[in-house]
This record gives structure tokens, C-alpha cells and sequence, in this order.
């Protein structure tokens, strides 16, 4: 059951506390016992650590990092089930379907669409095995000029490029750790003359190599090179650096 009443879910927190040895329980098990969901207590809070608070206890300094856990885990399940980083509208088509999924107004308090990509990212690359999520997150920054930055100094992975490269009327899309080495290989291997025409620095050049793949698959010519237009070639540009 849903509770709207500000009141209630001060009484909810203050007795399920009361029955976990008087420590107040975290986001997820506290909407298990209790119904309460994070769309319910948003209205009020901006995190459940502020709603402890007010019913009278020292908020637990990780539930604030776990509600966001909650939000993040909401948006890559819908990432999952529309194949692509959804839209607020879907979001709140998403909440129709499921009742446990905050509203829009939830989720705008993590910031811009481009802001909540970049969460989502930063947390499958600590989680791991969520190239896929990552891969359709990725592409919200292909429609903005934004220099991308994860830091995820962790992972100890190794800068690379994803390049693109002309040779007479087609392009080659391909990944290395030295795009201007790479070129003059190129350059000996083919007749044309070959431009270095943009290169994307990244700690997965494999996976921001597949993305463009993908997303030029209609348009391949033979393994790495395509028949692309200014469109794509501009939308290709905009990326400068995802790590």
C-alpha cells in the first residue's frame, strides 16, 4: 500500500525502526516491510536520510547513496527493456506499468538528462557487467558537444582512441591506442589518400567502437568502413572523451 501523508511515513519510519531494535531500516527494506516507495517519500525529502532525521533518528550517512542505488537500478532495468536511455515521457509512461517506479520529478533531482547518464555510467563501471547499459547510455552524448569525463580511476584501464578516417568517398571507423600511427599504417596498406578526420579518447574503445558500428550498420560497406553522410560524420564529432 502507497502512503501519501508526510505524517505516515514519519510513523512507518519511527515504528519499523521500533521493530528493528530501534535502528531505522535502509530504502530498499524499508519499501519492502512497509510499501513506501522512493516516488513517496520524494515528495518531501530529497533523501531518506532527511526523513530519519525528522522522525527523530541519525540518518545512516549510506542511505542517501543507496536511494540513488534504487533510482540508478530503476533506470537501467528501463534502459534494458527500451534499448535505449529513456525519456522523462517514458519514464512516466514506465510508472503507469509500474508502481514501484519513481516519477519523473524523482529523478530530475539527480540533475539533467546528460547528468543522469553520466551516474548511470559511473555505476556500471563499478558494478561491471553492464557493457551493455553503458553502451545505450553513451549515446545521449552523441547529441550534445560535450567533453564526457567518468572518473573510474579503479579500473586501472588504458586509454585508447575510436577514430574515423576518409579515404575517398567512404570512412573507416576503427580503435587504437595511437590514431596518428595507425594512419600512417593505413596510409601504406591503401592507394587513397587517407584524413584523420575526429578520435574519441576512451577506457573502452572496444565498446565505443561497437557502439558506432551498430549504429552505422545499415551503412557498412565491408568490415570496418561505411558510406556515411555530414550527419553522421557531425554526430561522430561531437564526442571528444569518455573514461
Amino acid at each position: 500500500m502507497s502512503i501519501q501523508k508526510k505524517e505516515d511515513i514519519l510513523d512507518a519510519i519511527r515504528q519499523t525502526a521500533k521493530e528493528n531494535s530501534g535502528k531505522p531500516l535502509g530504502v530498499a527494506k524499508f519499501e519492502k516491510e512497509t510499501g513506501i516507495n522512493p516516488y513517496d517519500w520524494g515528495k518531501y525529502w530529497a533523501r531518506f536520510g532527511d526523513a530519519q532525521k525528522e522522525a527523530g533518528f541519525v540518518p545512516n550517512q549510506l542511505q542517501g547513496a543507496h536511494a540513488e542505488d534504487f533510482l540508478i537500478e530503476k533506470i537501467i532495468g528501463l534502459v534494458r527493456g527500451l534499448g535505449k536511455f529513456p525519456t522523462y515521457r517514458e519514464i512516466a509512461v514506465e510508472k503507469n506499468n509500474d508502481t514501484s517506479m519513481p516519477s519523473n520529478t524523482v529523478f530530475q533531482r539527480l540533475g539533467t538528462k546528460a547528468e543522469l547518464a553520466t551516474k548511470v555510467i559511473k555505476y556500471c563501471k563499478a558494478k561491471g557487467n553492464y557493457d551493455d547499459v553503458i553502451q545505450l547510455c553513451q549515446a545521449v552524448f552523441a547529441n550534445s558537444n560535450v567533453d564526457v569525463k567518468f572518473d573510474n580511476s579503479s579500473v586501472g584501464q588504458t586509454i585508447g582512441e575510436v577514430y574515423i578516417f576518409k579515404s575517398g568517398r567512404y570512412y573507416k571507423i576503427g580503435k587504437t591506442s595511437d590514431p596518428v600511427r595507425r594512419g600512417k599504417e593505413l596510409r601504406i596498406q591503401l592507394p587513397d589518400k587517407m584524413d584523420l578526420i575526429h578520435s574519441i579518447k576512451t577506457d573502452d574503445p572496444s565498446g565505443v567502437e561497437a557502439y558506432w558500428h551498430k549504429r552505422f550498420e545499415a551503412k557498412r560497406k565491408q568490415g570496418e568502413w561505411f558510406d556515411l553522410d555530414t550527419a553522421d560524420v557531425k554526430a561522430f564529432k561531437r564526442w571528444i572523451r569518455i573514461v
